[in-house]
């Protein structure tokens, strides 16, 4: 019933009425989304950096998988990568350069929509020049690229965030907007080569990726023309609703990916009769490949108990953590023993990079409560560590800084959700 032609504040109307305006008007989960973009972001970044002198061998042109032999497999397969516009080494470099730039930038969070669509491109990039050279973890960088592009991930914890806090404060001292001039430029500068890219048929077979690429600088020309002109009107509010969308029904995709990896790799893991004995960890702790560290591995393995309770505890974590989710404490103590069983991989196998992309795609089932409390110990440490190095002498008029100057702000009109942010 209405009274009035207001929904009522209890019942299943008023349910389904507060709930569809949390989902169009908030970007659910900001520190989760932050998480996931500074450990997927800083999980490539470190990638790169340390093949960086094996790059031509795995990505380039002194690789075993050759130009020739890319661009006939690319040619059947219709995959993006834009490594395939030329066979110049030159090229190549500036390809690599352009991936592990982006990937820093995103980590901190500057021009977050413009670096998450550069981060894309890198990602898919290099993986698709050479498909055999991934693993797990290549395959979940890859969907997490893609993903990154649709949501606000710079809401907090981002250079994003700390500029809309101070234009906020310079639009409030006087009637004078902000002009940005880096975001204009971004755009005009990306939407060229993406024109170029267009008519040279360098955007791979797939239908979805120039959609994607179109959609998200149109979108983003059309923010920036309502932030500047109507910032208080119905197209700014329209397009907030469809950012919002977007990046909450993203969200929900990760969750579900994260979800089917598990519930997947564990179902199949009840299959093998190693781990239905109990012995599967074992032949691995043997192997020279993964076993960075003989010795430790060699403890392990030593013990039967030990491999039994790890082979059993691994495929009961795995299978059960989907039908966890509907129990807080329950889905945070296997959330604990999930973090705990890929840090040992990366520690006793000498996977770090799979065990980094894991860990971040686990990230988006954390309790706020503990990313917050984790942001404030970071940010007093942060603190502490600059006040010893470079001690501020005290400014008359001025209120000394405190545990809260970290924190993000309230409002995040414009950050992270944008292409020229």
């Amino acid at each position: 019933m209405r009274d009035g032609g207001r929904v009522p504040a209890s019942g299943p109307a008023g349910k389904l009425a507060r709930g569809i305006q949390r989902v169009t008007s908030t970007a659910l989960g900001p520190y989760q989304s932050a998480v996931i973009r500074i450990g997927f972001s800083a999980t490539y970044l470190l990638f790169l950096l340390r093949e960086y002198p094996h790059r031509h061998e795995m990505y380039g042109p002194d690789g075993p998988w050759q130009w020739g032999m890319a661009e006939q497999l690319i040619g059947n397969n219709g995959a993006f990568t834009v490594l395939m516009w030329s066979d110049s080494t030159v090229w190549f470099e500036c390809v690599y350069a352009l991936a592990v730039l982006s990937a820093a930038l995103l980590m901190v969070g500057w021009r977050s929509r413009t670096m998450s669509v550069l981060f894309m491109v890198g990602v898919l990039s290099m993986q698709n020049r050479s498909i055999f050279m991934g693993d797990g973890g290549d395959n979940v960088i890859h969907l997490m690229a893609i993903y990154l592009v649709l949501t606000r991930c710079a809401q907090v914890w981002s250079l994003d965030a700390r500029r809309a806090a101070r234009n906020a404060a310079r639009a409030a001292d006087g009637p004078r907007a902000v002009r940005d001039v880096v975001g204009p430029v971004l755009w005009a500068v990306l939407g060229s080569v993406l024109l170029v890219a267009t008519f040279m048929d360098g955007l791979g077979g797939t239908w979805w990726m120039p959609i994607l690429l179109w959609s998200v600088w149109a979108g983003t020309g059309a923010w920036w023309a309502a932030n500047r002109f109507r910032p208080d009107g119905e197209p700014r509010t329209l397009l907030d609703v469809l950012a919002n969308l977007a990046h909450n029904a993203t969200l929900v995709v990760i969750m579900a990916e994260v979800c089917l990896i598990y519930a997947t790799a564990g179902w199949y893991k009840i299959q093998g009769s190693r781990w239905q004995d109990g012995t599967a960890l074992y032949y691995p702790l043997k192997l020279d490949y993964f076993t960075p560290w003989p010795g430790l591995s060699g403890l392990f393995a030593s013990s039967a108990l030990v491999v039994m309770v790890l082979t059993y505890g691994t495929v009961l974590v795995q299978v059960a953590f989907p039908f966890t989710l509907f129990n807080r404490r329950v889905k945070n103590v296997l959330l604990v023993a999930m973090i705990g069983e890929h840090a040992g991989i990366a520690l006793l196998l000498g996977l770090p990079f799979f065990s980094m992309a894991m860990i971040a795609a686990d990230a988006v089932f954390l309790p706020t409560v503990f990313l917050v409390w984790l942001g404030g110990r970071v940010t007093l440490a942060r603190q502490r560590l600059f006040s010893r190095s470079a001690p501020e002498a005290p400014v008359a008029g001025r209120e000394p800084a405190g545990e809260d100057e970290g924190e993000a702000p309230k409002h995040h009109d414009g950050a992270g959700h944008t292409l020229v942010g």
